[in-house]
């Protein structure tokens, strides 16, 4: 969920409580390697083949990789974890360094938010996976049009608690500045933001997937379906939300992605959000056979939360413990929302038909022998006609 905090609409304007970078200096490899949780096995050493000629240098590294991989493809997440953390490592110590998310103009952003794509598309070319498995199909209108607008309901309800107990205020200057940079003279006030939030609602989002799209081919794309065939849909979004979370981790604790509260509180606040997202965005992914309703989700979420309603809000005081994605309200009420998707888990589970895996898929993955959902189905299929 890494984004700028910037409306670009207002020309780049800082939100009302924009915060400072973290003074002091860090041990860069500690903070990488202490706070990633060990999810990871030891990564595989491919076997080098004396037979090969010194001159097919790289590609014969790659072929000799790729099939030392298809005779593991139960590690296939390991596997993806690993080239998820080597990626992102590379960005995470350029940040760190620098101690600013937005270094380069922000530039890196869509770096590190294209780390799990990259891995994911590369763990699919060593596994020899079709990438049609991670996703690409055109979901039903259904699931697009619930993908937009569940992350504004919550952030809504979200913020509406925070502006109804008077934990925050409105920020009338951010809605003079919007009008103002929107440049329609004589047109009202109320008409001239209106017309401002329609902007962001609909070109801020559709600028955002662009971004979101790495994370989502990575965490929904390939992550969550590979988890599926080997657990239940609520051991599913409890992982992927927990490994999504610790992805955000060192540049939230060693660089300056948070508002300037306590880190370990924005950090527990932050994985909450993260964990309960998953239950909605694993639901997505999974009964609508589509990464597309994830990507066009998270790239709503991270419009409607960081770029309006945190402008929205004025500090009073503690105002930031309960707002932004590091604060108590969006945590609260995302949890309420996975709720109501943990209760239709049964869609996911049971879907529309069952099929029968593969025996020899079914004993290589240790798994059960009937599944349902389509996209589970489909990733069965590219990987039994993969061995």
């Amino acid at each position: 969920m890494y984004g700028s905090r910037n409306c670009r609409f207002c020309q780049c304007l800082p939100a009302a409580d924009s915060h400072q970078p973290r003074q002091g200096q860090f041990n860069i490899g500690k903070s990488l390697w202490v706070f990633w949780p060990r999810l990871l096995t030891t990564m595989p050493v491919f076997p080098y083949s004396p037979v090969a000629p010194i001159s097919s240098g790289p590609s014969c590294f790659m072929q000799s990789a790729a099939s030392f991989m298809r005779g593991r493809s139960k590690n296939s997440i390991s596997v993806y974890l690993q080239l998820t953390l080597v990626c992102s490592a590379a960005v995470w110590i350029l940040i760190i360094w620098s101690g600013h998310l937005n270094m380069g103009y922000g530039l890196v952003i869509p770096a590190i938010m294209w780390c799990p794509a990259f891995a994911a598309l590369l763990t699919c070319r060593l596994l020899g996976r079709d990438l049609s498995s991670l996703g690409w199909r055109w979901p039903q209108p259904k699931y697009l049009a619930a993908a937009y607008f569940v992350p504004l309901a919550y952030v809504s309800v979200a913020y509406g608690a925070v502006w109804a107990l008077q934990l925050g205020g409105w920020n009338s200057e951010f809605v003079s500045l919007v009008t103002d940079g929107l440049g329609l003279k004589g047109l009202p006030t109320w008409a001239s933001f209106t017309l401002a939030i329609i902007c962001m609602a609909t070109g801020g989002v559709i600028e955002n997937v662009s971004m979101t799209l790495g994370e989502e081919i990575g965490w929904r794309g390939f992550l969550v379906p590979e988890l599926a065939m080997r657990m239940s849909y609520t051991k599913t979004s409890l992982l992927s939300g927990f490994i999504w979370a610790a992805w955000h981790s060192p540049l939230l604790l060693f660089a300056d992605d948070n508002v300037g509260t306590n880190r370990w509180y924005a950090l527990g606040c932050f994985s909450f959000t993260c964990i309960s997202m998953s239950f909605m965005l694993a639901w997505f992914r999974l009964r609508s056979a589509s990464l597309w309703p994830a990507v066009l989700f998270h790239a709503s979420h991270n419009v409607f939360l960081p770029i309006v309603f945190d402008n929205l809000t004025r500090n009073t005081g503690h105002t930031l413990l309960y707002t932004t994605a590091f604060g108590a309200a969006p945590a609260c009420t995302s949890a309420l929302f996975a709720l109501y998707f943990w209760t239709r888990r049964e869609e996911v589970e049971q879907g529309l038909n069952n099929v029968r895996i593969p025996p020899p898929l079914a004993s290589h993955l240790k798994v059960a022998t009937r599944v349902s959902s389509p996209v589970i189905r489909s990733a069965m299929r590219t990987k039994a006609t993969g061995q």
